[in-house]
């Protein structure tokens, strides 16, 4: 059997942002005219970000998700509004865990299909202070020069 999996959307700012610890996969709960765009690929998880208020549930909030323009005013549904993550009760509560830790939230990854179903790829994260983040653009502007200095020659 194999999985098809179709990537919607990356989050590329997340791993400049934070240390990514651990990765999760979840489903996503949508409603009607949601999977229609996220099918067009009409989805942003860039400010996006999963809050777990209670231990119970987790929710992602701030993602958008355009409105699907074939579907009328009354089926279309509120493009910002907050969803709830499918995880298991083990994998809720080691996050609820981790993020009651200063400095630790959980970031979206990737928004992905598979098997036909809308799945996003969470992270438990720690926020990069500023000297982190320069350190990562150091070493990637000196991966670009090796490697253009390898490809002259």
């Amino acid at each position: 059997m194999t999985e098809a999996i179709k990537i919607i959307a990356n989050n590329r700012k997340a791993s400049f942002e934070y240390f990514l610890m651990e990765t999760f996969e979840a489903g996503l709960v949508l409603q009607g005219s949601e999977i229609k765009s996220i099918r067009a690929g009409q989805i942003s998880i860039q400010e996006a970000y999963v809050d777990i208020p209670n231990g119970q549930e987790a929710w992602l909030i701030e993602s958008h998700i355009a409105p699907y323009e074939q579907a009328g005013t009354f089926f279309n549904h509120e493009p910002k509004r907050k969803r709830r993550l499918l995880l298991h009760k083990k994998q809720i509560l080691e996050l609820f865990n981790n993020i009651r830790i200063k400095g630790n939230t959980v970031v979206p990854l990737k928004v992905y299909l598979k098997d036909g179903r809308a799945k996003i790829e969470i992270a438990l994260a720690k926020g990069k202070k500023a000297y982190d983040k320069r350190a990562t653009i150091a070493k990637r502007d000196e991966a670009r020069d090796s490697e253009r200095a390898t490809r002259v020659r």
